[in-house]
């Protein structure tokens, strides 16, 4: 990366800014390579796209900077978003900077390294940031065209069987067989469209140094405008995971560990999206594993070809079939599964 391209772009761009800059690649597994931007003055967060050859649609920062500001200009916790470039000649492909939210970030979706009686608060509080989210109406932020109204689950459904269907080198399961067939068959008869995060969870949030507080949602690559039950879905899944696959909370007795039984948790998002009840969440919850066991089969089948080159990936494409099972589970709590 061309630093000091990277300095007179910001220079130009971010009040108060000044030099020089030091740069710290964050850990993770972030598919936009994430930076922390040092000044002497103040740090910053930098995103791009990964250098070189891209899919279509891939990688799109663009889009995450725009549903940054547009949330940011109602009120709601993100970061400030400084500048986007578009032109690949400044560091080498397309990158934002925004602001470095300074907080705290919970790896673990039981918030065990809180005391006890604090943790049902930092789960209310998530509760509070999704419901929040998906009130805020996408044409009143100027974003009515960041996706398409209705049928979500649908296209979800349709474009994740394709891709397990499109790579036979990581092995069938009969469990993904049977949701391929009973996912489209069961599909909800009806939607509502809201801005969805797509990602959200425990460690894409930064909480307030002090308080139970969401003071940045982070990681807007997968949005777009969408069914928001299923959004919650994916978040409340943890209720169903095991410990050990995605930091899971299924093997906790809530209450003795401080936190909200689901159906708690459930009611508060209820009473916050002016709901009677989620009668279709069985449903979605076995579509968000479905989803996230075909990609796991996507990472399997990267190992099976030696083009996976994160030292996780072989763990992660190991998980297939439990997700699999556990996704085909929910489907006969969700009923009619014959």
């Amino acid at each position: 990366m061309n630093i000091a391209h990277l300095e007179r772009w910001m220079a130009q761009r971010v009040a108060g800014f000044a030099g020089p800059v030091a740069l710290e690649k964050f850990a993770g597994g972030q598919s936009n390579p994430t930076y922390r931007v040092r000044t002497p003055g103040a740090n910053y967060v930098l995103r791009r796209k990964p250098p070189g050859p891209l899919l279509k649609g891939a990688h799109a920062i663009e889009r995450e900077a725009r549903v940054i500001r547009a949330l940011a200009g109602a009120g709601y916790p993100v970061p400030r978003v400084h500048g986007l470039c578009e032109d690949p000649g400044v560091i080498g492909s397309a990158f934002y900077v925004m602001d470095l939210v300074e907080g705290r970030i919970f790896w673990d979706a039981s918030f065990s390294g809180l005391p006890h009686a604090a943790r049902a608060a930092h789960m209310d509080a998530m509760n509070a940031a999704l419901a929040a989210l998906h009130r805020i109406a996408p044409e009143a932020v100027g974003l009515g065209d960041f996706g398409r109204s209705g049928g979500y689950v649908a296209r979800q459904v349709a474009r994740w069987s394709k891709q397990y269907l499109e790579d036979p080198a990581a092995g069938r399961h009969p469990a993904m067989d049977r949701l391929l067939e009973w996912l489209p068959r069961h599909l909800p008869a009806e939607e509502q469209t809201a801005i969805v995060h797509g990602d959200f969870r425990a460690d894409n949030l930064i909480f307030h140094p002090s308080e139970p507080r969401v003071i940045a949602v982070l990681d807007w690559e997968l949005s777009t405008l969408g069914d928001p039950l299923a959004d919650f879905a994916y978040h409340a899944m943890t209720y169903r995971m095991p410990r050990d696959i995605q930091g899971g909370i299924a093997g906790l007795d809530p209450r003795q560990h401080g936190l909200p039984t689901e159906e708690d948790y459930v009611l508060a998002y209820c009473r916050r999206t002016g709901r009677r009840a989620l009668p279709g969440l069985d449903y979605h919850i076995a579509f968000n594993m479905f989803r996230f066991a075909a990609i796991l089969h996507g990472i399997r089948g990267r190992v099976v070809r030696g083009t996976a080159a994160n030292a996780q990936a072989a763990r992660m494409g190991a998980l297939f079939e439990r997700v699999a099972e556990l996704a085909w589970a929910q489907a006969a709590r969700a009923g009619a599964v014959g």
